[in-house]
């Protein structure tokens, strides 16, 4: 495994990329559209709030001030119950007052004043206006907090069936993708595009979107809504907080090459661990584990070193963040109390930026976060498309021919056959051969001859660029490959089994299999015994781990063959894994499975195809010889040089 890391993907087109996934979700347009503004109504009612809040907090200072003015003054001095006495001691404590600046005191000789003079003076709440402006305030509130949810839920429903489709999609495309397609492309990059980028696509489209309108109409409104208020406290709030998230910017700038080294380091750590863990066996025969050491040691040290800076680094971003609050807060606090006090503003204004301070700071690190999700959901879903828009089998609407297997003879003819997996290079150079009814024939010859790309072809796995193949009379091209796959059982050098019990494994997609049936075929290659011991028999749990050896694996696969009752047998290596006695078994067994049907084997021990009836030897791309086994040893020729080199010492 090569130790080089990878980077976090980004998108190669990144409009294009949205354009094209926002396209996709054509079918929930209308609750897209409603989630998203639902997200910014809830936010612009926020943003209405903090307004409320002040005036509520205005309201609940001024019932809290004594009763003191020009108009207040006046009633008492004309109101005819209050003697005069009274109004002297009055006149005595509004001169103590404008002199004492102890709130506290002030206060106190408010309350020794005369009982009809206090309740002139006395604080006044007007609870009406309170209480309706606390019922307004809860029920914004209340009312942006439902329009949140009710947008959170439809973006959940909306993300979730979105992922669903994909994969549902993806499922429906891996069955109509040719073979060469998943020649070329890795099992496990093919399985990430349906696991994780699927994935990716539906968790941060669900928060994304709406994060990015939330935070867009809180920064656009948070800063209209400071400037209504209050410019002078709107400029101190601004600036304060971009010198935060200036001071901010240098440090990730700083600390963005450390997170991609890390993330190299860990690739080649990580790679290197994996090699030397898979070869340990061959690691401590060399006496290799100083070596292996060292290396590892000098790895680790590299990734403790990045990964120690970009750890440190990111962790500064929390205490930033509230840095970048906290000063804000500062600022408005400072400069709130010095338009206080020159009567510039209320309180309440105070009250209401230290909101809009949060409201302006957090959307900036949302909008940061949002773009970066979104940059994965494009780099994800570019990958997924990708996939999607890979060239399919061909359209197979138009072929209305098929063959009933039961009615089949076993007739072949390969006529001029050309073929190559791509245009560079042909692999079937105008290949012609004839089988009979019930032959055994076998193809031979050295590794890259074409051997398994006729078979390939045969099955209708790849299109034959040129001449064609007939089966019983009908062009493969007049016959769809589901029509062909049931005329054929093929039994291939690599295993495959599900996780499932042996029954279903044998019989798989042949549901009316008895177990009859099931044992008599399991009998036939050798495997009865083995599965006696196993606890249930054939209800034993088995997968294709290393639980149960290589050619007990293959012998179910061939049992599976067995029991399909089809004109046509393929056997590719299918002997090759398993050891000599047990060949010899499987041998007896395959030629009970061929009989009465035109088998095809691809071998490379070439002792097991003796009694073929007819040999084809390939070189190539091209029959150089053919004929059965002892008619091309007499011949002298590549078969023979083939068959003696097995047996040289």
């Amino acid at each position: 495994m090569p130790r080089h890391g990878k980077t976090m993907e980004k998108s190669k087109d990144f409009k294009g990329s949205m354009k094209r996934l926002i396209s996709s979700l054509k079918n929930w347009h209308v609750l897209l559209c409603t989630s998203l503004i639902l997200a910014m109504l809830s936010a612009i009612i926020g943003l209405t709030a903090p307004n409320k809040l002040s005036d509520f907090t205005d309201l609940i200072s001024d019932g809290l001030k004594p009763n003191i003015n020009e108009k207040t003054i006046n009633q008492i001095m004309e109101d005819k119950n209050i003697n005069e006495k009274d109004k002297a001691e009055f006149i005595i404590v509004m001169d103590e007052i404008k002199k004492e600046k102890d709130t506290l005191k002030v206060y106190k000789k408010i309350d020794s004043l005369p009982k009809k003079v206090f309740d002139y003076v006395k604080p006044k709440v007007n609870e009406s206006k309170i209480k309706f402006l606390a019922i307004l305030l809860i029920s914004l509130y209340l009312v942006s907090a439902i329009f949140n949810f009710i947008q959170n839920l439809i973006m959940t429903y909306i993300s979730n069936n979105f992922a669903k489709t994909l994969r549902s999609k993806i499922s429906n495309k891996i069955n109509i993708l040719p073979l060469k397609y998943f020649d070329e492309h890795e099992t496990g990059d093919i399985l990430s595009r349906v696991t994780n980028d699927v994935d990716t696509v539906g968790m941060n489209l669900n928060n994304s979107l709406s994060t990015l309108v939330t935070s867009i109409t809180l920064f656009i409104g948070s800063i209209i809504m400071m400037f209504y208020t209050n410019w002078i406290m709107a400029i101190t709030a601004m600036i304060a907080s971009l010198i935060g998230f200036t001071f901010m910017g240098l440090i990730l700038g700083k600390s963005q090459k450390y997170f991609v080294q890390r993330q190299t380091e860990l690739g080649n750590l990580n790679g290197y661990i994996e090699e030397i863990y898979s070869g340990h066996n061959v690691v401590k025969t060399c006496n290799g584990t100083k070596d292996a050491i060292l290396e590892f040691d000098y790895l680790n040290k590299k990734l403790y070193k990045c990964n120690m800076m970009s750890q440190f680094l990111s962790g500064l971003m929390h205490p930033i963040m509230g840095f970048v609050g906290n000063f804000g807060y500062v600022a408005v606090c400072v400069v709130g109390a010095l338009l206080v006090m020159n009567n510039h503003i209320t309180f309440g204004v105070i009250v209401a930026f230290m909101i809009y301070v949060r409201l302006f700071t957090n959307p900036l690190t949302q909008m940061a976060q949002a773009m970066t999700n979104l940059q994965s959901v494009a780099a994800a879903s570019e990958r997924i498309f990708e996939f999607l828009d890979e060239k399919e089998l061909s359209n197979q609407d138009h072929i209305n021919g098929s063959l009933d297997r039961d009615k089949v003879k076993g007739k072949i003819e390969f006529k001029n056959v050309k073929f190559g997996y791509n245009n560079d290079k042909t692999i079937i150079n105008n290949f012609s051969a004839m089988t009979q009814p019930g032959q055994k024939i076998a193809i031979v010859g050295p590794t890259g001859a074409g051997k398994t790309t006729l078979v390939n072809l045969l099955m209708k796995f790849y299109e034959i660029d040129s001449g064609d193949i007939i089966i019983d009379g009908v062009s493969i091209n007049n016959l769809t490959r589901e029509n062909i796959h049931k005329l054929f059982i093929m039994v291939l050098q690599d295993t495959w089994l599900f996780d499932g019990t042996i029954r279903d494994n044998i019989k798989f997609n042949n549901p009316d299999v008895s177990d009859d049936e099931i044992w008599a075929a399991c009998k036939t290659v050798g495997l009865s015994h083995f599965i006696k011991t196993l606890p249930g028999g054939l209800d034993a749990k088995i997968d294709d781990s290393d639980s149960i050896s290589q050619g007990q694996k293959q012998l179910i696969t061939i049992a599976r063959g067995m029991i399909e009752n089809a004109p046509f047998l393929i056997l590719d290596e299918a002997t090759s894994n398993v050891d000599t006695r047990t060949e010899e078994l499987v041998q007896k067994a395959m030629d009970k499975l061929m009989k009465g049907r035109t088998s095809f084997i691809i071998a490379h021990r070439l002792s097991t195809i003796k009694n073929a009836d007819l040999i084809l030897v390939l070189k190539d791309g091209d029959i150089i010889e053919q004929g059965d086994h002892d008619t091309l040893l007499s011949k002298n020729g590549f078969y023979a040089e083939l068959y003696n080199s097995q047996f040289k010492k």
